[in-house]
């Protein structure tokens, strides 16, 4: 078989671990040749590739990012952009794809399904929201970054003596907020989940100084207050229709200061908390991903995704994992809540 590969969206640690799986095990094992394509979408209308052997992901394990590189093109979006896509996977004699990527790679993938692309999904995105698998990798490597930062930045918060709002990823759902603030010790944590009272932060904030110890408030970029809507960077759109989120952290550090007389100050972790060395457990499950949906494509298997299950890796429908997002359950911020303030 020629089996093609992409990664779509923003980059992940452990997208490279799923490229070298495939890769080997393809080669090595069933003797299947391997195209990755660059760009994620944008290289299979194009047609931009390079052909993948052993050699070539001999070094990547530890690698973060995605050596085929990636993009937020949309081939739904693009006139005849996937007409385009079938035409590249035609004239590279592409038997099927594999593409990784978080909901909107995998809704792409799903609509090229239904199309008549044989395509294998693997789940990837920092923010664990894919639907119907229990984990996707980036996701522990992204909580390791927040922790580290929330360790790092409660010294310095206690030296000067204020309150520090540390403001991560997460768009809908607030699980690196979560993870990475109760692993930290957070006083507050605030998600996309559930709509946040500026007062009742205040009054955890002021408890923590009472106590002379400094509060740290971890809040998600998709945090809205009671009342309010999401906060803009810019009201530009991306390919499939997201703006850019940011500013809930420096918007709460201000309130903070105005309603307490306290010092506060805000800290976005962006970018890195996706960039870099995946963990060890990343690492792991990525290369299991990788290993399974060449086994799917193997099989003829097609329109289907690889997800964990408990610590086994089962196959589903394309379509159960973009159907709906994975999003934290509010009684698991109200279990954390007794540790807040």
């Amino acid at each position: 078989m020629r089996i093609g590969v992409l990664t779509g969206g923003g980059d992940c640690p452990g997208l490279n671990a799923v490229i070298r799986a495939i890769t080997r095990k393809g080669v090595e094992t069933h003797g299947h040749e391997i195209v990755g394509f660059r760009s994620g979408w944008r290289g299979s209308m194009e047609g931009l590739s390079r052909p993948l052997g052993v050699d070539d992901v001999e070094d990547v394990l530890d690698r973060g990012g995605t050596i085929l590189g990636s993009s937020r093109t949309n081939p739904h979006g693009e006139a005849d952009g996937v007409a385009r896509v079938q035409a590249t996977l035609a004239e590279q004699g592409i038997d099927a794809l594999v593409a990784i990527g978080g909901e909107d790679t995998l809704g792409v993938a799903q609509r090229l399904h239904t199309a008549g692309v044989p395509v294998v999904g693997v789940p990837k995105t920092i923010d664990n929201d894919l639907d119907a698998t229990d984990y996707t990798f980036g996701f522990d490597t992204a909580v390791h970054i927040a922790t580290e930062a929330i360790d790092r930045l409660r010294s310095t918060a206690e030296s000067h003596h204020r309150a520090l709002v540390v403001e991560v990823m997460g768009r809908h759902a607030g699980w690196i907020a979560l993870h990475s603030g109760l692993a930290g010790g957070a006083n507050v944590i605030l998600g996309p989940e559930k709509p946040f009272s500026v007062d009742q932060v205040c009054e955890w904030v002021q408890r923590r100084f009472e106590r002379q110890n400094a509060p740290i408030i971890v809040v998600a970029e998709g945090a809205v207050p009671e009342g309010g809507g999401e906060m803009l960077q810019t009201g530009e759109r991306d390919a499939f229709g997201h703006v850019r989120l940011g500013g809930v952290g420096t918007w709460l550090a201000d309130r903070i200061a105005q309603r307490t007389g306290e010092e506060s100050r805000a800290v976005v972790l962006g970018h890195v908390q996706r960039g870099g060395t995946p963990t060890a457990a990343d690492r792991v499950l990525a290369t299991r991903f990788g290993l399974h949906a060449l086994d799917a494509v193997t099989d003829g298997d097609v329109g289907t995704m690889v997800a964990l299950r408990g610590t086994d890796i089962v196959r589903v429908p394309l379509a159960a994992a973009t159907a709906a997002l994975k999003t934290v359950p509010l009684q698991r911020y109200e279990e954390a809540e007794v540790l807040f303030g």
